[in-house]
């Protein structure tokens, strides 16, 4: 088994192992919608195994950062099938991901009101906003009696996914937003059913699982977790008893996949508690994708010993529409100009050259 083998997830086959990672771009510049030249970008991509979106809302609470995309209006679901279609006339597969950054936001976003978290922890640092960087504030803890509608927000963006044509869903469920809030320690202060044990922490994740699930299959269902991640401020005091508890209860759940965050340089070097990918790989029985600044090398090797069946690329997927192609030729590949990354135009969005 190497990246050019192929692999079933849930009710598809990819051609290939290789995926290409959930990556903001902010170009969704009016009224959070899909357009044309985020169906011109992600078409370029469809000789991925296995396309992810960028995260999206599905709720304007949801909202972190400027001209990021929504799948919670019918306008939203209409303007995405212009996507949909683009990868799917190239052969391609993709599943939308599902977003709510919870308190990784600012009132400037949310109509002035506070953003929404498990619990009033102020993160640290500051965001891009439309007036420019500014603080962190602390968030609104949920109350109990909101949180099924939280999840129901989740069930619907699944609906509306499938209804814009995507293949499935990705829950993002990872990097410091709002289920990563639930789930640690750090951010999770509560002390009702959400709060508290690694049973209660786990339990908004696994109710928005077993909703979407229901909703549009199991086998459409994947979620990205991030074990070993120290972005956004997210800390853990025990993340290996708390992640494997969760993988374990996810391999009940017949998901198309889980989605690992693989331990980064800069978790380590900001001394997290890192868990290894083989302690997460035992406690994951399905299909499982890691990412996080893996080489065409290393994602071979991560595939022949085991210790994930497929490897999403994100930094090398900006710069090389066209990366399995030139993973199989052994070419050199583009780099990404970061300054780019967050523009509103086709400069560095549509204009990497492809082999050809």
């Amino acid at each position: 088994m190497d990246l050019f083998s192929p692999l079933n997830v849930g009710n598809i086959t990819l051609n290939n192992r290789i995926v290409m990672a959930p990556l903001t771009r902010c170009r969704s510049v009016e009224e959070h919608r899909a357009n044309a030249m985020m169906a011109d970008y992600y078409a370029q991509r469809a000789s991925a195994g296995l396309i992810i979106s960028e995260a999206t809302m599905v709720s304007p609470m949801g909202m972190g950062y400027p001209a990021t995309p929504g799948i919670y209006t019918p306008e939203q679901v209409e303007s995405w099938k212009q996507v949909t279609q683009a990868v799917h006339d190239k052969g391609g597969k993709i599943y939308l991901q599902l977003w709510h950054v919870g308190r990784i936001s600012h009132p400037s976003f949310l109509g002035g009101e506070l953003p929404l978290a498990p619990s009033a922890v102020q993160p640290a640092g500051q965001t891009f906003t439309f007036e420019g960087m500014q603080d962190y504030v602390t968030p609104r803890p949920l109350e109990t009696a909101e949180i099924p509608g939280i999840v129901e927000q989740y069930v619907d963006g699944a609906k509306n996914a499938i209804a814009a044509g995507f293949d499935g869903v990705e829950i993002h469920g990872a990097n410091g937003y709002l289920i990563d809030q639930f789930l640690r320690d750090g951010t999770n202060r509560r002390e009702d059913a959400y709060g508290g044990s690694v049973e209660n922490r786990v339990r908004f994740l696994l109710e928005i699982v077993e909703g979407v699930s229901a909703a549009i299959g199991a086998d459409r269902t994947g979620v990205r977790l991030s074990p070993s991640g120290t972005f956004n401020d997210m800390s853990d005091s025990d993340p290996k008893t708390l992640f494997t508890y969760a993988l374990n209860r996810l391999s009940d759940a017949n998901l198309a996949y889980v989605h690992i965050v693989d331990a980064l340089e800069g978790d380590i070097r900001h001394g997290a508690n890192v868990v290894e990918l083989a302690a997460l790989r035992d406690a994951y029985k399905g299909v499982l994708i890691t990412c996080g600044g893996y080489d065409k090398a290393r994602g071979n090797a991560v595939i022949a010993d085991g210790l994930a069946d497929a490897v999403a690329y994100g930094l090398l997927y900006i710069a090389n529409p066209d990366l399995p192609e030139r993973f199989n030729a052994d070419a050199p590949l583009n780099e990404p100009d970061p300054d780019t990354f967050y523009t509103q135009d086709e400069k560095g969005y549509l204009d990497y050259p492809t082999l050809s």
